[in-house]
C-alpha cells in the first residue's frame, strides 16, 4: 500500500463520525428500551465462535458470507459472525433451557465477506429479536408487530411488508419429486421473478402436469389479500403439507392486517427469502424508493436440534446503521458550555453542577488552538464579580 493510501478502508467497511455516531447510539438505546418493554431480554453473543457452531442449521447461505480464521490456541477453524440469529438460538437451546416461551433480543456488529446489495456495507450493526417455544401464528404475529413498532421507533412511517411462506414451495417441490438441482434452479428463477426461466425449467422436468401447473403459478400469486382467494383455488389438489402451510399463511395474513392496519401488506407465494434457513412464514419490510428490505424475518423451527433441544422459533433482524437514514432524530451536535483552563475550585464546582444537571461542558486545555464553536459549544463560563456564570458565545 502506498503511504498516501494508508487512510483507505476496505471496500464495504465504514465508520461513523460525530454527530452520526451519537445519533446511532440514541437509536440503539431507544430500540433496546422498546424490546425490553415487550419482554425481550438482551443477550450478547461472542464476535467469533468455532465454525461448526456458528454455521449450524443455516446451510451454505451464511457459510459464503462468513470470514474464517484459524484459532492459534487449538488449530480449529473459527468464524467471525455474519449473523447473530444462530448464536441466539444456541443460547436459548444450550444455555437457558427454559420451558416457557423465551424472548431474546440482541444488538451488535457482524462482518460479511460480501455486501448484500451493490455498494452496501459488509459490517452491519445487526439488531433483532427472537421468540422461542411457540409454534402458532400468534408468535409470528407478535414478532411482526414488534418489527413494525421498532421501525416506527426509528422513524419509518410509510411501511410496506411482504409476506410469504417457504413451506408452500418446499411442499410442492417434494410432491413433484424435483431433484435437488432442479429445485435449486427453480428457486433461483422464482426469486428473480424470471417467468420464462421458470416455465423452461418446469417444461424440462419429468413431473406430472398438475404438479407443473401448481409450481408455475407461484410466480403469479402476488398482490393484496385477493391473492389468498386465488391461491386457494389454484392450489386445490395439492397435498396436506402444502394445504397446512397455505392455511397458516392465510391466517397470519388476516391477523396481521387486523393488528397492523397502517402497514401495507403484499402477499407473495414466491417470496422465498432465507429458503434454506426458514421453515415457515417469512416477512420483509420495505419503504418507497428502496428496493432492498430494511428489516426481515420469519420462522425457523428446530434450529436448536443440534444443540440437543429443538424448539419452535421466529424472529427478525435489521441493520441499525442503514436505518439511521430514516430517522427523524436530530443528529446535530449537542450544544455545550466552554469552560476556561482555570484551577479555581469554584469553577470546578460549577462544572460539576452543570454536568450533573445534564449540560455538556468542555474544558479548555492550556495553549489549545481553535474556537469554542469548533468543539460544539454555544456558551461560555465566565468569571463575574459574584462567581462563575454561563453567558452566550459572541
Amino acid at each position: 500500500m502506498r503511504e498516501n493510501d494508508r487512510w483507505l478502508l476496505p471496500e464495504g467497511i465504514g465508520e461513523l463520525l460525530p454527530p452520526e455516531a451519537a445519533q446511532l447510539e440514541r437509536l440503539r438505546r431507544r430500540l433496546l428500551d422498546l424490546f425490553g418493554s415487550w419482554g425481550y431480554e438482551l443477550v450478547e453473543p461472542p464476535l467469533i465462535e468455532y465454525l461448526e457452531s456458528l454455521l449450524t442449521g443455516t446451510g451454505n447461505d451464511l457459510d459464503l458470507h462468513t470470514f474464517k480464521i484459524t484459532d492459534q490456541l487449538t488449530g480449529r477453524l473459527m468464524g467471525v459472525r455474519a449473523d447473530m440469529t444462530p448464536q441466539v438460538a444456541r443460547i436459548d437451546s444450550h444455555r437457558l433451557k427454559l420451558a416457557a416461551p423465551t424472548r431474546l433480543c440482541y444488538l451488535g456488529a457482524v462482518l460479511r465477506t460480501r455486501p448484500q446489495e451493490l455498494g452496501g456495507t459488509r459490517s452491519p450493526l445487526q439488531v433483532g429479536a427472537e421468540l422461542y417455544g411457540h409454534e402458532g401464528i400468534e408468535s409470528d404475529l407478535e414478532v411482526m408487530s414488534l418489527m413494525a413498532e421498532a421501525l416506527r421507533c426509528v422513524g419509518v412511517t410509510d411501511l410496506h411488508m411482504d409476506l410469504g411462506h417457504v413451506g408452500i414451495f418446499r411442499g410442492l417441490a417434494r410432491e413433484a419429486g424435483l431433484s435437488a438441482d432442479v429445485e435449486a434452479q427453480l428457486f433461483d428463477a422464482l426469486q428473480r421473478k424470471a417467468r420464462p426461466e421458470v416455465e423452461a425449467i418446469l417444461a424440462d422436468a419429468p413431473i406430472a402436469p398438475a404438479d407443473r401447473a401448481r409450481l408455475a403459478v407461484l410466480n403469479e400469486l402476488n398482490g393484496g389479500r385477493e391473492v389468498l382467494d386465488q391461491a386457494a383455488s389454484l392450489l386445490r389438489g395439492a397435498g396436506q403439507a402444502v394445504q397446512h402451510c397455505f392455511a397458516n399463511l392465510s391466517a397470519l395474513a388476516l391477523a396481521a392486517a387486523r393488528r397492523l392496519p397502517d402497514v401495507r401488506f403484499h402477499i407473495d407465494l414466491a417470496e422465498l427469502r432465507g429458503y434454506h434457513y426458514h421453515t415457515g412464514a417469512v416477512f420483509a419490510a420495505f419503504v418507497p424508493g428502496r428496493g432492498q428490505a430494511i428489516a426481515q424475518g420469519g420462522r425457523y423451527d428446530d434450529i436448536g436440534r443440534v444443540y440437543g433441544r429443538a424448539r419452535p422459533a421466529t424472529g427478525f433482524s435489521m441493520d441499525l446503521k442503514a436505518l439511521v437514514a430514516y430517522s427523524s432524530d436530530d443528529c446535530a451536535v449537542l450544544r455545550g458550555i466552554f469552560a476556561p483552563p482555570d484551577e479555581d475550585p469554584a469553577l470546578e464546582a460549577e462544572v460539576r453542577a452543570l454536568r450533573a444537571a445534564g449540560e455538556r461542558v468542555v474544558r479548555a486545555l492550556p495553549g489549545q488552538t481553535g474556537s469554542a464553536a469548533e468543539v460544539g459549544c454555544d456558551r461560555l463560563l465566565k468569571r463575574r464579580a459574584d462567581g462563575w456564570q454561563v453567558v452566550a458565545l459572541d
